[in-house]
């Protein structure tokens, strides 16, 4: 994991993630996997590459998301991870930035257990669980919501999120083939939003992996 981690961090300078609190995560993981079906895995290895790295392959976007320009004096940006289910990617981002505070939303009993017991054990005080659906998550809260193996970008999983994001907020979605994100963008033609997306390098990893960062339309002016 440290060389995968070492090659993320040349790769960006911002991509900085701690690898100790990373291995108890794991070892946690693999101590439920097999009774909670967290993730479905061979090995070690492929957990480390496939969810791990993977989780944090963008982390240098999205420090700069959060660094975007905020009034003096105002808290940090919050972080919601939708769907988070083992943790992924919201554990292993909220670990390599400690200085922002996390929240990680799953529905699902086991899961939510999982996520409660994994923070406990890596001390990881800038995380909370908020077990329940997405549609009941605080509103106007956060400046970037991340989701990962969730669900297809379209116009009603937008319409549950976008009312989620404080005013500069964005979504980022990990996806993985360009021609399936194509597909799913096509589906938002019509729909208030803008949205970039960034090819990823995940090591060791020989797939397409993209983040795509969607932004709701700017409000029109009151009077207009």
């Amino acid at each position: 994991m440290e060389e995968g981690l070492a090659l993320l961090q040349k790769a960006d300078h911002q991509a900085r993630a701690p690898g100790p609190p990373l291995r108890k995560y794991i070892e946690a993981i693999e101590l439920f996997n097999g009774a909670y079906g967290l993730v479905g895995v061979r090995d070690r290895r492929e957990l480390v590459v496939k969810h791990i790295l993977d989780s944090l392959a963008p982390l240098g976007i999205l420090r700069r998301l959060l660094e975007a320009p905020r009034p003096a004096a105002s808290p940090p940006p919050a972080v919601a991870d939708v769907g988070s289910g083992a943790g992924l990617p919201g554990i292993p981002l909220a670990l390599a930035l400690p200085e922002y505070p996390f929240t990680l939303i799953e529905k699902m009993g086991r899961r939510v257990s999982f996520l409660r017991y994994a923070l406990a054990v890596l001390g990881c005080p800038n995380a909370e669980v908020e077990a329940g659906p997405m549609e009941k998550a605080p509103r106007g809260r956060f400046r970037l919501i991340t989701f990962r193996a969730f669900r297809p970008l379209d116009p009603a999983l937008l319409k549950a999120l976008f009312p989620l994001l404080e005013p500069a907020g964005v979504l980022a979605a990990y996806k993985g083939r360009r021609a399936v994100i194509d597909g799913e963008l096509r589906s938002l033609a019509a729909f208030p939003c803008s949205w970039e997306i960034f090819p990823l390098t995940v090591p060791f990893l020989d797939e397409e992996r993209h983040l795509v960062v969607i932004r709701p339309a700017p409000l029109p002016p009151e009077g207009a």
